[in-house]
Formats: structure tokens, sequence, C-alpha cells
């Protein structure tokens, strides 16, 4: 059988113990002795049963009635193996959440049916989508505390899908219960006909959580090396993710040594093939120097490796961040100093806006760049949660302070960037002045000349609008210029690749050419993903900030890939394409676009009408011609 991890999370009393304890003893995962203890403690408070006894483990949490510590407790049906995280509701627990559902596969969120959506119920709903938990259950408990009314259930239903269209979640199912009652925990609900759906524990013995795994992307973090004699050499650890078998070519990062796969040696033989989570030793066809916080992985597969992170993190400490001080950071394997360079912001739970911050107090979350002493081996999160995770250290007092997922390597900002791309000017050329100035051109024209950088995932429909745009403009008269990705590919930047290094160069004459089609008086439409922030900023400075209009096409990644217009996601997710933005590599979201089009919900001529109402409400042409 195979094993679920599942946390619960949810307002203070809005009763996730219970929850628990009905599962547990409406499952029969009890013991009688158990149960006794459970009705014992009862009887002292003067009540009934108290299920929630069962998980509400410390005395601190007997006496006050709520959960403080994440409570682990394990229980079995015939058709699957679970392990539950019951993680506190109240505000000042967050960190014990977010350590709770940092290895859940799936979080089941309560919600009191009596008072909606809380403050509490979207700080939870945004963490589970912040630790990538691929499911979530909406539980929405105490049915019985309001008649059983579907009309109550239906409100918070829509309630939570319309703050839900904010997250990175895409499996959310929403159930009605009383765990109080029993009432669709385990057995299906007599006083609500109207609900059709599973009860909670056939959801969760159904819910399918294999396909989660990442088997594409092999990587094994070193943890010992096992030398019991001359003979023998492997190296042992757990499998993070992706399958491995011997013959293989593999890479050791970081010194980039190669080597074969030798054998795979589990406990009681060798292995034709292993996989996530299996712990084993690997032995080499070579000897290569290897030790812990080393990484194994395919070489034709390879993982992102450098010091400097751009992470979102949970502060999990009573002392406040502090900016320079030296921690160490625990990913994978590897332990080494490492340093908060800077807080690129804080975010406001309740609206999810971004504020700006000096410091992080204890449960804040925000994104922040990290600069690690040495180099790390790592995937951005999203793709990868063992080697996108990681945890701060204080080494003072050796307490945990933060918990981390990774984004992507860190990126120098736009002024960096452009003092970068200054000194590397070629020696000896002197700008001598453009022969018809910009403004002559205009006048001719009668529009101003603009740069639209189309931006977002592959598939999003940048391409298609920006054409659409460009023939409206043309057929009005208007000078345009379409800079699309496929065709520079073909020609100007057919040299290159598509590593962040060969991406930002791509850009960068990109760039350089639209600012020559700009200064020609044109309307210049450049449509590339560009994932990269810090690349997009660098074109916006190479003309006067007026005249530059970042569009971020917004359709998210899934839809992307059921579009899949060149066939490209699906190589990607076969491993055909590496360096593939969504799949093999980050896209940074526009921090602050100058127009958002949402392409998943809106049509191509939607788009290209609210495309031009935003030209003319910015003057580039007039509004009658």
């Amino acid at each position: 059988m195979d094993v679920l991890r599942f946390t619960t999370a949810g307002s203070v009393d809005d009763g996730k113990s219970t929850l628990i304890g009905r599962l547990l003893f409406d499952s029969k995962s009890i013991f009688e002795d158990q149960y006794e203890s459970v009705k014992r403690s009862s009887q002292v408070r003067g009540e009934e049963v108290n299920l929630a006894l069962l998980t509400d483990g410390l005395r601190a949490e007997r006496e006050q009635g709520i959960t403080i510590d994440v409570a682990y407790r394990y229980f079995a049906t015939p058709k699957r193996k679970f392990i539950i995280a019951d993680t506190p509701g109240h505000e000042q627990y967050t960190r014990n959440m977010v350590t709770g559902a940092s290895t859940a596969e799936l979080a089941i969120i309560l919600i009191d049916a009596r008072n909606g959506v809380l403050t509490q119920s979207r700080r939870h709903g945004f963490i589970a989508s912040l630790l990538q938990i691929p499911h979530v259950v909406v539980a929405i408990n105490k049915m019985d505390l309001v008649g059983y009314d579907e009309v109550v259930y239906e409100a918070v239903v829509d309630e939570y899908r319309a703050f839900a269209q904010s997250l990175a979640v895409d499996d959310i199912v929403f159930i009605p219960l009383s765990a109080l009652c029993g009432d669709n925990v385990v057995e299906k609900s007599e006083h609500m006909s109207w609900y059709n759906g599973p009860t909670l524990l056939h959801h969760l013995e159904t819910v399918k959580v294999r396909a989660d795994h990442n088997v594409v992307d092999f990587r094994f973090p070193v943890q010992h090396v096992i030398r019991p004699n001359q003979d023998f050499r492997g190296f042992a650890g757990q499998i993070s993710s992706g399958l491995i078998r011997p013959g293989e070519a593999v890479t050791v990062l970081p010194s980039d040594k190669k080597s074969r796969i030798k054998r795979i040696v589990s406990f009681e033989t060798d292995l034709n093939e292993a996989g996530p989570g299996e712990g084993v030793i690997l032995t080499l066809e070579d000897e290569i120097d290897i030790s812990r916080g080393d990484m194994i992985v395919r070489s034709q597969n390879r993982p992102l490796v450098g010091q400097r992170l751009d992470a979102d993190i949970c502060w999990m400490s009573e002392e406040p961040l502090n900016i320079g001080k030296s921690y160490l950071i625990q990913h994978t394997t590897n332990l080494v100093p490492a340093y908060l360079s800077k807080i690129l912001y804080r975010l406001d739970i309740n609206t999810l806006h971004r504020v700006p911050a000096d410091q992080y107090e204890l449960n804040d979350i925000g994104r922040v760049e990290i600069t690690a002493t040495q180099p790390l081996c790592f995937d951005p999160y999203r793709l990868n949660r063992h080697t996108g995770g990681f945890i701060l250290i204080d080494p003072d007092t050796n307490n945990t302070v933060a918990a981390g997922m990774i984004r992507g390597e860190a990126r120098p900002c736009a002024a960096e960037e452009t003092l970068k791309h200054r000194r590397e000017k070629s020696p000896n050329v002197v700008w001598e002045g453009l022969n018809i100035e910009r403004v002559e051109r205009e006048a001719r024209n009668q529009h101003k000349a603009v740069i639209f950088w189309f931006t977002g995932y592959s598939g999003s429909g940048k391409s298609t609008i920006a054409r659409a745009l460009e023939k409206r403009l043309f057929g009005e008269g208007y000078q345009t210029m379409l800079l699309d990705g496929d065709y520079v590919r073909h020609g100007l930047c057919q040299d290159l690749g598509f590593t962040p290094t060969e991406r930002k160069e791509n850009i960068r004459r990109v760039g350089e050419v639209a600012r020559l089609f700009f200064e020609q008086g044109s309307i210049v439409l450049c449509t590339f993903v560009s994932p990269y922030q810090a690349d997009r900023d660098f074109i916006r400075s190479l003309v006067p900030q007026e005249r530059f209009f970042e569009v971020f096409i917004d359709s998210d990644i899934e839809t992307c890939k059921k579009r899949d217009p060149k066939g490209l996601y699906q190589k990607a997710l076969q491993g055909q394409i590496n360096d593939f933005t969504g799949i093999s590599a980050p896209y940074e979201r526009p921090l602050k676009p100058d127009i958002t089009i949402p392409s998943d919900t809106i049509t191509v001529a939607e788009s290209v009408e609210t495309l031009w109402r935003f030209i003319a409400a910015q003057e580039i042409i007039k509004a009658t011609r």
C-alpha cells in the first residue's frame, strides 16, 4: 500500500482535532485503552467523549482546548496508509503549520460553516499554495449547527473559490461535514442528501498522489560514504526525485565529475531500478572524490548550481530577521554558512499584496535573496520540493529561524544589469547620434514611438495577440514593427541556447534592436517569454520610462500545457528539452506590469480591444484620425 501524508489546518475551534479523532475512531484505528483514556479525561471535564483529545496531546492543549504543537498520527485502512499532521490554527503558531505541511501531499483546510472564510482560512490556503501542496480539501465543518443547510454550504464554497483563483492550487475539493456527529467523515451523511460527492475518508483513500511524484529529474544528495572494506565504496542516501538504473551516465555536482552507475544496493539485494523516496547505496564505475553534501544527477538533466538564491521564506523566530547576519542553510544534505542579502518584500496574507519591509517578525512570509558561501545544487521549489526547500539555522542558538522555498537563482537588479552591459561595450566606438531625430519621425508618423513588451509562458498567446494588434495598427496607418521570439532565433540569435546566460544575451540583443526601431519612430511590439524580471527591467532602461510598456499575457501553466501549440511542453515533460520555462526553468511573474491580459479567460479580439483602449488612453495614437 502507498502512503498519503496530509495536514489539517484552520482557524481556532474549527474542529481540526475533532475531525482527526473522528477519522481515527470511525475507521477503527485506535485501541480500546486509548478510547478509555479519552473517555476518562472527558468525564473529568464534565463532557461527552471528546475525540479531539486523541490528538491534543499536550497538557496545555487539553487545558485550553486548542492545538499548539504539530501532532502526528498514523493510521491505515485496507486501501492506504496515512500520516496526519494536525497543525495549530492560531496565527501565533503559523510556523508550526508550515512545519507540518512541508512534507504533505494533501491539505485539509477546515472552515466553520457558521463563520465562513476567515483570515486564517485564507492564510492556510496561501501557505498550502506556497508549499506547492498539490491537493486541497476544503472541509466545511459544523454543518449540524446550521441545520445542514445547502445554501450556507454553497455560500462558503463560492467565497473560497473566489479567493482560491489567486492561488497556485490545481485540485480543490469541497466537502460538507460534521466532525462531531460524523456526517460525511467516514460514513455518508443521512442529513445532506443534496450532496453527491465523496466522504472525506473515501477521497483520502482514492486521491491519486503517485502522479505528483517527480520521476523525471534524478537527484541523489549524498548522505554518507560507505567503505566497509577496500573492495567496496558506495554512496548512501535517499533519492529525492527521479528514477535511476545501472549503466546510466551521471554527473557529480558541484565538482562536475562524470561516471556511470555500477550498482544500486539496497538492504537485501541489488536493484534494477530505484525511485523517489528509496534509501539506497550507489556505486560508480569510476573512482571519484565524493563526500556528504554532493549531489549525483543524470548527466543530461542537471539542477541549477549557484550561491545566490531567490526564495520565499516563513520567518519562525521571535528574534527579527537580521540582514547581513551569518546563518546556516540546511539544503538537502548540505549545511553551509549563508546570509540574507536582501529583503524584496513581505506578503500581507489578508490581501496577498506585497509590502515593502526592512525586517521580518515572527510568522512573517515574504521574498528574500540569500547568499551561501558555497555553491548549492537546487531546483525551483515548484518543480522539486525536496531540492527546492531549505531551512535557516541560527548558529548561536542552533534554533531553526526560517523555512524557505527556492524560486530560482537570484539575479542582479536592473541597475546592476545596466551597468554591466555598459561596461561591456566595444572599445574605440563613438556614438555619433541619429541622422534624423525621433521627434521628427513621430511628427511625420502622427503617433508616438513606444515599445510594447509582451511577456508570459510559451503558449499563453503573446504572439497571437501581438500579431492581431499589429494588423489593426497597420490597418489604421500606423508604423509598426513586430519582433517575435521565433523570428530572432532563426537569425539574429540563432547561435544562442536557453541557459539563463544565453536567455539574457538573447533579450539584450532584441532590446537593442527594439531601441533602434523605437528611435525610427515605430510602435514596436516584442513577444518574448523573457522569464527574468531583471532582463525586462534592462530593456525598460534603454528608452524613456513613459515609452516602455510591459504587457503581461497571464495564462496559468496548466492552460498553456493543454494548448501546447508547438508540442514543446510534451517534449519538455519527457526530458527532451532542457531549460524549458515552466517545466525545468523558472518564470518570474512581472512585479508591476503596465497592463495584464488574462488570455485564458478572454478572447483574442477582446484582448486586442483592451490593448487598443490602453494605447488610446496613453495618447500614443489619436483617438480619431
